[in-house]
Order: C-alpha cells, then sequence, then structure tokens
C-alpha cells in the first residue's frame, strides 16, 4: 500500500471511529482488510493513541473555531496530519500538508482545501 492510499484509508478508518462504536481492530478490518502497511499501521494507531494531545495542538491553532464545530471530515484530516506532524519527524512537513490538502479536496466541500491549509500552515513555520 503507497503512503498516499495509506492516509486516504486512515482517513476512511478515523472517520468510522468517531461515527460509530467499532474498535481500532474491528474499523481496520472493515476498511481495509487483510491489506494493511506498517506506515498504515502506524499512522491510525498513532492518531488514535495521542488524540488528546493532537486535540489539545489543534485548538490552540484554531482561530474563531472550536474543534467540535469542524466538520467531521475536516477534524479527522487534521487530526491525521497533525499526527505526522508532531510525531513522524521522518516525513516533511510539505509532503503532509500537501496530502491533507489533497485529502480535503475527495472529502470535504469547496472551501475544505483552503481550511486545512490555514490550519496546518501554522505548523510549518
Amino acid at each position: 500500500m503507497k503512503r498516499r492510499e495509506a492516509r486516504e484509508k486512515a482517513i476512511q478508518v478515523l472517520f468510522q471511529l468517531e461515527n460509530t462504536e467499532l474498535t481500532v481492530t474491528e474499523a481496520i478490518e472493515h476498511i481495509v482488510g487483510e491489506e494493511s502497511s506498517p506506515f498504515f499501521e502506524q499512522i491510525v494507531q498513532g492518531t488514535v493513541l495521542h488524540m488528546e494531545e493532537i486535540d489539545k495542538s489543534l485548538v490552540e491553532k484554531l482561530e474563531n473555531w472550536s474543534l467540535p464545530r469542524l466538520a467531521k471530515i475536516e477534524r479527522t484530516i487534521l487530526r491525521l496530519a497533525v499526527y505526522e506532524i508532531l510525531y513522524t519527524p521522518e516525513t516533511p512537513k510539505s509532503v503532509v500538508l500537501n496530502e491533507a490538502i489533497e485529502l480535503s479536496k475527495t472529502y470535504g466541500d469547496e472551501k475544505s482545501s483552503r481550511f486545512v491549509n490555514g490550519v496546518l500552515s501554522k505548523y510549518a513555520k
């Protein structure tokens, strides 16, 4: 599984976790079955494990927004990207930003990519 596909599948798993009572393992099995990869497992498990710290970090970067007020897909994309920025220093921030913007174009509305870019650009500084 390529990293782009892993991120896309991770977004689907994380989104599903927020909307159901599934465990992480059940959500992963539902989305990817046996087609997992170490990178995919790392970003899903890491995002779930560090959710509290990620959310605290996001709240500090959001201006005139609260985390619960964000659209679920934007919140999910931001959480995954912030996990990568904070906990996977081997991945360049520019790559993380680009991937998050592309995911928001695919799964969000026409304003999502600009919003995601605006929030994540604060991490790139």
